[in-house]
């Protein structure tokens, strides 16, 4: 990693991944416990706001807004409209996943979340010219199965 937080150098890619999908296990099961009486659009909202103020609080403590308010930022518009967009496309998944969620079973809904692993790959082969290997190929393939199993 060029700069960032120090401790997520020191887990190496593989180790966050980890995290991450445990994190994500929380957010199923926690959501899903939360969302009983309350709306997804309001639960999805309270999360982000929770979300912001501990990736801001992280940045923050880190030193890494400091560059955003310098002349030498290495945000620039092209930069801005990547970050943008993926916000954009986070907070529609959010909502989708969390509606999903208080309609059916959090096993079934993560499993089918999981399914961008497989839009990742197809997208990354069409616009980033990122290629896949035949062994790669068939693991999509078989966690889509996967998915369709845990779905039916």
């Amino acid at each position: 990693m060029e700069r960032g937080f120090v401790m997520f150098d020191k887990i190496g890619w593989v180790g966050l991944g980890l995290l991450s999908a445990v994190g994500a296990a929380g957010v199923a099961i926690f959501a899903k416990l939360g969302l009983e009486h309350v709306d997804t659009v309001l639960a999805t909202a309270l999360r982000s706001v929770i979300m912001a103020l501990i990736v801001v609080g992280v940045a923050g403590f880190s030193g890494e807004l400091r560059p955003l308010f310098s002349s030498d930022s290495p945000m620039g518009a092209r930069e801005w409209l990547w970050i943008v967009l993926a916000g954009a496309s986070g907070a529609f998944s959010w909502l989708a996943y969390f509606g999903a969620l208080k309609l059916g079973l959090a096993s079934k809904v993560a499993a089918v979340d999981k399914l961008s692993v497989l839009f990742i790959a197809l997208l990354s082969v069409m616009v980033l010219g990122e290629t896949l290997s035949m062994k790669n190929w068939l693991g999509v393939a078989l966690l889509s199965a996967g998915v369709y199993l845990m779905a039916r």
